[in-house]
Order: C-alpha cells, then structure tokens, then sequence
C-alpha cells in the first residue's frame, strides 16, 4: 500500500506530460463541435427541450468526427463520436415517433382542449375514451334525424361536435342542442346497463353537424373498469343535463311567467287534487296552508283535513296528498297548478300535471 501511494504521489508531483505543446490552434471544425456540445447541454425539460438537447448534441458529435478525420487523425476519436452522435440519433427518432404516436385528428384535439384539457384529464386517459368510440367522427345532413321518437332504440351515446341538432315531441320544439353537448345524456341515464328502451323525443339536424358515437356496451364496459373515467362521465353527463333542464325551466318561465321548480326529482308525487270551490271555508284552509309556522309539517296536514276539497277533478283522484313542504317553499308566492299543461320533460321521465310558483 504504502508503495502504490508513493507512486501516485509521485505521479501528482510530476510535470506536465506535453513535452512541448502545439504552436498552432486546432481548426473551426473543433471549436464548433465545442460550441453545439455547450448549447445542446443547455437544453430544457420535456418533449421539445429534449428536442433541443439531442438535436445539438447530434451535430456536435459529428463535427467531432470531422475534426477526429481531417485534424487530429485519431481513430479512436472518430469512432467514439461517431457512436454518440448515432445514439443521439435515434434518441430523436424515437421521440419523433412518440410525438407522431400522440397526434390527434383535428377533431378529437379540439375536443380535448375544449371538454377535458380544463378538468386536467391527462391525454392518456382521452385516448382511451376515444379508442372506444374507434376515432369515428360521424356527420348528419340538414333535417336529417338522428333519433326518432318511439322508434330508435337507446344503444349508444353521442357527444355533437359542430352544427345544432332540434329536439321535439309529437312535433313540438323542445331545445336546441349545441355543440360539446351530449345528445342524448337524459336517454343514457334513463336506463340501467341491462335494460333497454326508445327514445321519447326527436332529434332533427338543424345545419351539417358532426359527432361522435360510444356504442353502450363497450362505453359501459369502459366505465365498469376504469374508475376515473367513470367518475368524468357522470360529472359531464350530470353538468349536459342539468344544462337542458334549465334550459327548459328559461323558455317556460318567458312563456308563461312562471318559475317551475326544477330541483324535485318527480313532478308527479308532489300533485296533489285542485280545489274546485273556492268557498270561504276552502279559503280559510288555504290561509291557514300559507301561514308560516314553526314546524309546517306537523300543522299543514290538520288544515287540509278540516277543509277537504268539494269536487277533485277525475285526473286528479289518484294522487297522492302533497307534502305541505312543497306547498311553502316559498310563503310570499302564489301556488298555481295547471291540469293540462303539455309534457315539455319527456327526456326526464316528467309528466302529467306540473306544480309552479308564480315570481311576485
């Protein structure tokens, strides 16, 4: 040991081994393949900056081997630059690749901008979502239907792209549906896995549109095994309706003046039968309904028992008594029922008779 670290000790202490150094610089050819060494060592993180490094080191390993070949006529120089610039190389034909590999149709890359990039859906994730539908963008032609009522059976979902699309009922305008909206996300949710069913309203293009297609079964099958893409159809799909449906609760509002009350899940169970006679006793009752009170519960009950109605429509004799919750949501509006009113959510299971509050 102790003769192994003289040795090295005497190496140290030696001179320089150049006996005599050149007198003349090396050529440009060196001092570029220096210079594109120091700026590809600068490059940055990602992609492109990946880009950036293996691009300069590239060329500035061949410089190297220009300078080994012409200059320093050192074969082992040549040969090592000549394998480093090549393994740069290929690193940038397989980044090349990769990026190709991550291209999206124009369609699909706008989709991801527009719909999922703002909720941070990572890219991979939306090309599993788009592998489903088989990267189909499909087209309607003006006035060319997509769905007919109580023909066309509910077997896929589809998301509009471009164009407007007009949903009715037995000939009746119901709402338009835009682009990046689901065309038929009430139908979708209507249904379990296992059952299937028509649809109950028409959807009409209105202009050229495009869209895309997940048919139910696979789209479901996705859904059953990956549990985030789950978790974002049912808040795109929760967001597409609640849309329509305010939608709907706008145009009846500038129709009749009336502000329908969206949030309950059935129309139909809080109805209860019209009074006929508005005698002073039934008024009394009705006073006594709308008087606000500690527990409205437990008081609203007595007086609709004191004061039963004198003649219930027909239509109405099968309904249930309605919860006075119902009735007093609001104690400074007044109730109004209309009996024949036409079913504008034919998309929501809604129908019949519906409840309104008019807007003092």
């Amino acid at each position: 040991m102790s003769t192994n670290s003289s040795r090295v000790g005497q190496l140290l202490l030696q001179a320089s081994a150049c006996i005599s150094w050149k007198q003349d610089v090396e050529g440009a050819v060196y001092h570029l393949a220096n210079c594109l060494l120091l700026l590809g060592f600068m490059g940055g993180s990602g992609v492109y900056g990946c880009f950036y490094f293996f691009g300069f080191l590239s060329a500035g390993y061949l410089c190297c081997v220009l300078w080994g070949w012409f200059s320093a006529c050192g074969l082992d120089i040549v040969l090592w630059s000549f394998l480093l610039a090549v393994v740069c190389l290929l690193q940038l034909a397989r980044l090349v690749y990769r990026l190709r590999e991550d291209t999206l149709a124009e369609e699909f890359d706008l989709l991801y901008k527009t719909l999922c990039l703002p909720l941070q859906v990572p890219l991979q994730t939306y090309k599993e979502i788009v592998h489903c539908c088989e990267e189909q963008v499909l087209t309607l032609a003006t006035e060319q239907t997509y769905a007919v009522e109580g023909e066309t059976p509910i077997n896929r979902l589809s998301l509009l792209l471009s164009g407007r699309v007009r949903v009715s009922q037995d000939g009746q305008f119901l709402h338009y549906i835009f682009p990046y909206q689901f065309m038929d996300s009430p139908e979708w949710e209507s249904l379990q896995p296992s059952e299937e069913g028509v649809f109950q309203v028409t959807l009409t293009a209105e202009t050229s549109c495009s869209y895309i297609s997940w048919p139910r079964k696979s789209l479901h099958l996705l859904l059953t095994k990956e549990r985030y893409i789950s978790c974002l159809f049912s808040a795109l799909l929760g967001y597409d309706i609640s849309e329509k449906l305010y939608t709907l609760n706008d145009k009846l509002f500038a129709k009749f003046g009336l502000r329908f009350d969206i949030r309950l899940p059935s129309l139909y169970h809080v109805l209860g039968p019209t009074a006929a006679d508005p005698g002073p006793e039934s008024e009394k009752g009705d006073e006594e309904v709308c008087e606000p009170a500690a527990s409205p519960l437990q008081a609203t009950p007595t007086s609709l028992q004191q004061t039963p109605p004198s003649s219930p429509p027909p239509a109405a004799t099968n309904f249930p008594a309605p919860p006075s919750w119902a009735r007093l949501s609001r104690p400074d509006s007044g109730i109004l029922e209309i009996d024949d009113f036409p079913s504008y959510f034919p998309q929501f299971g809604f129908s019949g008779r519906v409840a309104a509050v008019r807007i003092p």
